[in-house]
């Protein structure tokens, strides 16, 4: 009886961290390099054509997503974060999305785990769909 009690703790002490730990912008507020169009095991990366408001416009989207705030920069600087938490669990995935002329590129990716099932690009196609 006393594993069951551990193993209850340890999974609610594992599910409150998820949902505290800090996200420092310093480490998720950045862009690769080189951004193009592939799908990854924990995230995907998107550059469409957009338009000089593809930003803006893709802003607009992202604050309204459920579970979704920015987390760092804003579309006048031209380069915007995001970080989105999973209903149940609230593991933390961040997206970048930056401003490069008339392109748009995105970067979303997962923070826990090595593969997230396909959501970030789910999500990523939605908000780009929505444009």
């Amino acid at each position: 009886m006393i594993f069951v009690w551990v193993v209850v703790a340890a999974v609610v002490v594992f599910g409150v961290w998820v949902r505290l730990a800090p996200s420092d912008p310093g480490r998720w507020h950045v862009m690769p390099d080189r951004v193009e169009n592939r799908d990854f095991d924990g995230g995907v990366m998107r550059v469409v054509e957009a338009g000089p408001e593809g930003l803006a416009r893709l802003d607009a989207v992202a604050r309204g997503w459920p579970r979704t705030q920015a987390l760092a920069g804003s579309v006048e600087e031209g380069m915007v974060s995001y970080v989105t938490r999973s209903a149940l669990w609230g593991f933390p995935d961040y997206t970048t999305a930056r401003q490069a002329g008339e392109r748009l590129e995105i970067d979303a990716r997962l923070r826990f785990g090595r593969g997230d099932m396909g959501v970030n690009r789910k999500r990523v196609e939605a908000w780009l769909e929505k444009l």
